[in-house]
């Protein structure tokens, strides 16, 4: 079975996320969306909200798993016997510090690859913190985010 992690904070998933997802369940047998804790970088949902958010983004597909987890990335792939890392590249900018985090991994773990895809065009300048800020500021966020994202950001700015 191809099995691949596709790790991130996803504070909130966006529809760029959800697109690479949808391209990557085509290409692998079983995806884990793995939900990194991310404590220090203080997210606005918790790591529960965050994983039902991206369970409810991602129902239509099949081949999905979203877990969270709080420990070493390499060490959560070898955990669940997955074969690699799936990341996205939004930018040229995203270039570099993702080629630095993929040669850290190989350092730290030789047999996990690292794979790259890129979003459709359409959702390159899609940002899930340029999404939390838009909501924020009570814009619009219905491009940006799946539905039920757009609700609980909604919710979440409300309770502020």
């Amino acid at each position: 079975m191809r099995k691949i992690v596709y790790p991130g904070t996803f504070d909130p998933i966006t529809n760029g996320h959800v697109d690479l997802v949808e391209r990557a369940s085509s290409l692998f047998d079983h995806i884990i969306v793995a939900i990194a804790s991310s404590d220090r970088k203080n997210p606005l949902f918790s790591l529960r909200e965050r994983e039902e958010l991206t369970k409810g983004a991602l129902s239509h597909l099949k081949n999905i798993e979203v877990l969270g987890f709080d420990y070493l990335l390499v060490n959560f792939v070898k955990d669940m016997q997955a074969e690699g890392i799936l990341r996205g590249l939004r930018a040229v900018s995203d270039f570099e510090y993702e080629f630095q985090l993929a040669n850290m991994n190989r350092a730290l773990a030789p047999e996990v690859e690292s794979i790259f895809l890129t979003p459709a065009e359409s959702f390159s300048y899609i940002s899930s913190s340029l999404a939390r800020e838009i909501a924020s500021l009570s814009g619009d966020v219905s491009k940006f985010v799946p539905k039920n994202v757009r609700d609980a950001l909604s919710d979440k700015f409300k309770e502020n």
